[in-house]
């Protein structure tokens, strides 16, 4: 058997939980292969919206396996409000939900670190979320991190050594803190992750594939967010690529099948760093209120523009995409016109490709298509589509060369049609 890769291609904020929600009941098990609780995934169904950090999106299918694997970082007193309040709502989540041994905790003094960077930095800052993502991944890097793996043997010992390890750093620069409440509430939580199955998840996932069992592997944040292949430095601190898949959950290369990449019908970026066909205009405000262009995690106003083909090419490219999801074409409803950026302008000389840097210098180009100009939130089929909306899929499978499998009609489960049958 071969997993299968669901990941955003543009700046994060794709819509990627919804679409494992939906994809989940064609899998035996939903893997999440990297990031932390800086990335929310949004599900909404029979009425109730859920937000999850770190907790796959198979977990509200009862039947699946659900692994966070050895490339996510943990935070266990987030990981603890999170599993708790989907327990209170009817889902049992010890029988579901297995975490690896290797992935790293993000502790309260990251937090604290992650703050004083940021303030050091000034106005050069990145717009973290302040959970301690960046520092905790610093740590793994430099071989001095904590992981889960360590709560079962001389945990304390360990801790206190990571512990004094920071407190030194922020000494140094002369950042003051109070962590007495925050370390005594994540102590508790650490409790609370002892009674979880913590697994040798590359064992486990390769053993199920072994068996037969289908498996899917799910991103967090999105492609332009890569620390290799995103809009550096503005970017998170792991491979948000399909390669962070192998090295985050311990799959050899030969064994990925379909990759399923993400996108919006338009652009979105939360925090610092360039995107070129950002709107400052009206048009640019209509997008965020009709699409709620909030973040799941942090409430922050997300940037917003037309869709960037060009990044987009390049996102398929390095991921390898097999198939495209698009979601909230709705957003798009009510425009009379809607623009695709097809090249950049980088200081006087027309470009189809993505450049090194992006901050300076790059004007979008763009085509001009007519807008549909119906709600089609109510649609169930693609044979409902308006010839307008046609048009538009159409001109995007062409310049991607990639066909467009699913389309998103909303925020429910429900509104989730799909173009393409099963291969």
């Amino acid at each position: 058997m071969k997993v299968d890769v669901l990941l955003g291609l543009q700046w994060g904020d794709e819509g990627k939980g919804k679409v494992v929600d939906v994809l989940t009941p064609r899998y035996d098990v939903v893997a999440r292969f990297q990031g932390g609780p800086n990335a929310g995934h949004t599900l909404e169904f029979e009425g109730q919206k859920y937000v999850l950090r770190s907790i796959p999106s198979g977990i509200f299918q009862g039947d699946k396996v659900n692994i966070i694997g050895n490339g996510v970082v943990l935070d266990p007193l987030l990981f603890k409000g999170e599993a708790v309040a989907l327990e209170a709502s009817g889902h049992p989540l010890k029988e579901r939900l297995h975490i690896s041994k290797k992935a790293h905790l993000i502790m309260p003094t990251h937090r604290v670190l992650d703050a004083a960077y940021e303030a050091a930095k000034g106005d050069a800052k990145v717009g973290t979320t302040g959970k301690g993502i960046g520092p905790t991944y610093t740590d793994k890097v430099s071989r001095n991190g904590l992981r889960v793996g360590d709560i079962l043997c001389n945990f304390e010992q360990k801790y206190a050594a990571a512990k004094a390890r920071h407190e030194q750093i922020l000494k140094s620069m002369n950042f003051e803190y109070d962590i007495t409440e925050l370390e005594k509430e994540w102590l508790d939580a650490i409790n609370y992750l002892r009674e979880f199955h913590l697994v040798d998840s590359e064992h486990e996932i390769n053993g199920l594939l072994r068996e037969g069992k289908s498996v899917l592997c799910e991103g967090a944040q999105g492609t332009l967010l890569d620390v290799d292949f995103g809009s550096y430095p503005f970017v998170t601190s792991s491979n948000t690529i399909c390669a962070g898949a192998c090295t985050g959950l311990g799959i050899g290369p030969n064994k990925i099948g379909n990759v399923y990449g993400i996108m919006k019908a338009y652009c979105t970026r939360v925090g610092s760093g360039p995107f070129p066909t950002e709107l400052f205009d009206e048009t640019g405000k209509t997008i965020r209120d009709l699409g709620h262009e909030y973040g799941a995690v942090t409430g922050r106003e997300r940037r917003c523009g037309w869709i960037d083909l060009v990044a987009l090419k390049y996102a398929i490219m390095v991921n390898g995409v097999t198939h495209l999801i698009m979601m909230k074409s709705d957003v798009l409803d009510g425009f009379d016109t809607i623009k695709a950026c097809v090249a950049y302008n980088v200081n006087g000389e027309e470009v189809d490709y993505f450049p090194y840097d992006i901050t300076e210098g790059v004007e979008p180009i763009y085509v001009e298509l007519p807008g549909w100009k119906t709600d089609m939130t109510k649609m169930t089929s693609e044979d409902e589509f308006p010839e307008e909306f046609n048009a538009y899929v159409t001109f995007l499978e062409e310049q991607l060369e990639t066909p467009i499998k699913i389309i998103s009609v909303g925020p429910d489960r429900a509104q989730t049609i799909e173009r393409y049958t099963e291969e």
